[in-house]
């Protein structure tokens, strides 16, 4: 929207400024920009730095492939000198002196911008060398007072990236003479602060982050920029956008967690842009070519609705031939469970090895035996990690991980109502949770796609590669410190390669593993395990406060939805509503508990269970308060009974007061007299099946002369108590019929 003069933009072109205004300066030549990197390995950090610089076009040379690193850590002592052999061999094949070499690690670095706005930066600058800078000086800070002052910016130089004119370069690596685990960032440094050869050499620090961005020590100064479908770091102390984000020192989390952005990995626009690279499609194989998966089952702790856990593990859509389970069982009340699922599926697997309760086995070497009879195991592509408190919705869920091809990877799992899930946006300074800004978008669905996190728990697909080579530890879940899954992540997270440089002295290789999390579809929840009771034949009836989802999911009948939507409420006589409510297995379990408890009443007219102790009808039963169960069939009632009389009753509110369990057998009490219910309306459902369980049966309405003489199971009869619907209980002729009767506004 302005008009510069030639003097102006010349001026313009020259001038130290982020504006990318300078883009209509005279273009560099990028075909002169060679990036140089060392990689002995080939990391999840060095897969995303050369995505980065494909992204941006440019051109990359790796040295070191194949070599054994004996470079250092960088943590227990400096490090580095082999970087800088590497770099002096490879200035020596290089002949053309116009040549610029960038020098730059790779695990923990990623492009923000290309070579154009690189080089047009590297050009303002008017030296020959230009090295990123510091907040901190390391590793030797009694040189602090020999760095020259800067106006602006940081004055300490950082050996992490560099960029240069290959004759200056050549000069400046041309007295090294250390060894491979000497410091380059001393060896740097001592050349920089020697005022001869830093103006012999030519060099400079980018003071104010315009070309490399180290983020330690500089964590609150970097933030995200989305602007016009990209996305970029900027720094908000010196106002600048930098082209290179280098992750040094201890920022491994934040360079990861800026990855997930930069280089346009995720937009507002574009979403996901990745998420669909490098992907093992798995239709159209036959079922013998599938990857061989061991999954890996985990029981703690007492947890609810295992039974249905390993239905719904029987229910994977994957090749059973290529499966393996490895169950890990520490609580004997789950016994049942797994031995009913053992003795009608085991076959249906390629093996099956379980580690039960009398074995004496702890969680933390259940864990690392799982992962070895994948790792012993040649057909093993994948170990499938699931603790039995996940609730895995999507039966494609280990097909879509498999063909995501991540070395770890984990579903997002929610609980209901909460901001809860298995993973960890950032951690505290402690190693603990903390939420990064993006965590709540995540989990809300907001932002979709494929994310590099510190922390995931309870269900995750790591390949076997990679438990047989930087995960091959026999301790990884073991810290003196902290919890299991803790460490675990930890030890992923920051994951070494052991090198022995001699026998005195030992270095580490960082070469952590990242871990995704990927919220690209719905996989499922995490049950609550808090609270669970094990007093009870079938305890997860009692689970309508902890888990409502999970026990709606196992008791409420599926057309119980469709009453409010389709109107499927039938009135088989006047003014009385019949609509399905409970599951055959809510009618089961709740027969056996009655049952399992076993204190019917005599039947006879006193009843001290009452108010008044005296039963006018009596009925041979047992009330919900006598197993402990009264508060949840009071949520059962107001959840799912209360919308229908409202519904059925409009302005009505119901108060339900008196519950139980009615047992009806020929030779004990085969039928009910007629009679008024104490109540205001009356819910009674079937618990089992005419023609079935028992022959006859039935209700009749004495004055409209309408009988229902076939109730369906689980369907509830809701009818006035009291004046209009005088009523009798049919007999039972054969076997027994149970009813649950709960009284409405007594």
């Amino acid at each position: 929207s302005k008009t510069l003069s030639a003097v102006q933009l010349f001026n313009y072109c020259n001038t130290d400024t982020d504006n990318l205004l300078f883009l209509f300066c005279a273009p560099p030549n990028t075909g002169k920009l060679l990036v140089l990197t060392v990689a002995t390995k080939e990391t999840d950090g060095f897969k995303r730095f050369m995505r980065s610089a494909r992204h941006f076009n440019y051109t990359v040379k790796v040295l070191g492939r194949g070599e054994k690193w004996n470079g250092g850590d960088y943590i227990s002592a400096p490090g580095g000198g082999q970087k800088v052999r590497l770099l002096k061999s490879a200035l020596a094949d290089i002949k053309e002196e116009d040549k610029i070499i960038l020098f730059i690690e790779s695990y923990d670095v990623i492009f923000s911008s290309g070579p154009k706005e690189l080089l047009k930066k590297f050009q303002q600058t008017k030296h020959k060398v230009v090295f990123s800078a510091e907040t901190l000086i390391w590793p030797d800070r009694h040189l602090e007072d020999k760095h020259p002052h800067v106006r602006e910016g940081k004055r300490f130089l950082g050996a992490g990236g560099f960029i240069g004119y290959v004759p200056n370069l050549k000069k400046m690596v041309s007295d090294w003479s250390g060894e491979d685990n000497d410091s380059d960032q001393l060896f740097y440094t001592k050349l920089y602060i020697n005022p001869e050869k830093r103006k012999s050499i030519n060099i400079t620090l980018d003071s104010k982050c315009r070309l490399f961005q180290n983020l330690h020590g500089a964590l609150d100064e970097v933030v995200l920029k989305f602007e016009d479908g990209r996305v970029r770091a900027r720094n908000v102390l010196y106002d600048t956008l930098p082209v290179i984000v280098h992750g040094n020192g201890p920022t491994k989390l934040q360079i990861n967690y800026l990855g997930n952005y930069i280089s346009n990995v995720w937009t507002f626009e574009t979403g996901c842009t990745v998420c669909n690279e490098d992907m093992r499609p798995l239709s159209g194989l036959k079922e013998s070519e599938y990857p061989g998966v061991v999954i890996g089952v985990f029981i703690q702790q007492p947890t609810p609705f295992v039974s249905v856990f390993f239905e719904r593990l029987l229910n994977l859509q994957y090749p059973k031939n290529r499966l393996k389970l490895f169950i890990y069982n520490q609580e004997p009340h789950h016994d049942q469970h797994i031995r009913s699922f053992l003795e009608n599926h085991e076959a249906d697997y390629q093996a099956v090895k379980l580690i039960g309760p009398d074995e004496d086995v702890d969680p933390i070497t259940s864990r690392n035996l799982g992962f070895d009879m994948c790792r012993d195991d040649i057909d093993c592509e994948y170990f499938f990690s699931v603790d039995v408190e996940v609730v895995l919705k999507n039966d494609e869920t280990l097909k879509i991980l498999i063909e995501l091809n991540k070395p770890f990877i984990a579903p997002m799992l929610t609980k209901p109502g909460r901001l809860w899930t298995n993973f960890w946006g950032a951690l505290s300074a402690d190693g603990y949770y903390a939420r990064s800004e993006d965590y709540v978008d995540i989990v809300q669905g907001r932002r979709v796609g494929i994310w590099n996190v510190p922390y995931v728990s309870q269900v995750y697909l790591v390949s076997a590669d990679v438990l047989r080579s930087e995960l091959k530890a026999d301790d990884l879940f073991h810290s003196a410190t902290l919890d299991a899954d803790m460490a675990f992540c930890s030890k992923v997270r920051d994951q070494y390669l052991r090198k022995f440089v001699s026998k005195e002295s030992r270095h580490l290789k960082q070469l952590g593993v990242f871990m995704f999390v990927t919220n690209m579809h719905t996989f499922g929840r995490v049950l609550s395990t808090e609270n669970y009771q094990m007093n009870h034949l079938h305890n997860d009836l009692w689970q309508i406060f902890e888990n409502p989802v999970d026990w709606e999911e196992r008791y409420i009948h599926e057309n119980y939805s469709k009453i409010m939507k389709d109107n499927i409420v039938e009135t088989p006589c006047p003014d009385v509503y019949w609509f399905p409510v409970f599951t055959e297995v809510a009618c089961k379990h709740l027969v056996e508990e009655m049952e399992n408890f076993g204190q019917w009443s005599g039947g006879g007219n006193v009843d001290n269970r009452i108010q008044g102790g005296y039963e006018n009808v009596p009925t041979i039963d047992i009330h919900m308060n006598q197993i402990n169960y009264e508060k949840e069939w009071h949520k059962f009632l107001l959840e799912y009974i209360a919308p229908v009389t409202e519904k059925m009753f409009p302005g009505y509110y119901t108060r339900f007061d008196l519950a139980f369990v009615v047992r009806y057998k020929p030779d004990e009490q085969p039928f009910l007299r007629p009679h008024h219910d104490a109540s205001t309306f009356t819910i009674n459902i079937a618990l089992n099946q005419v023609g079935i369980d028992y022959e006859g049966g039935g209700c009749r309405f004495l004055r409209y002369n309408c009988s229902i003489r076939a109730p369906r199971k689980g369907w509830a009869l809701m009818h006035p108590g009291r004046l209009t619907h005088y009523h009798e209980g049919l007999p039972t002729t054969a076997g027994v019929r149970y009813i649950a009767v709960s009284f409405v506004d007594p």
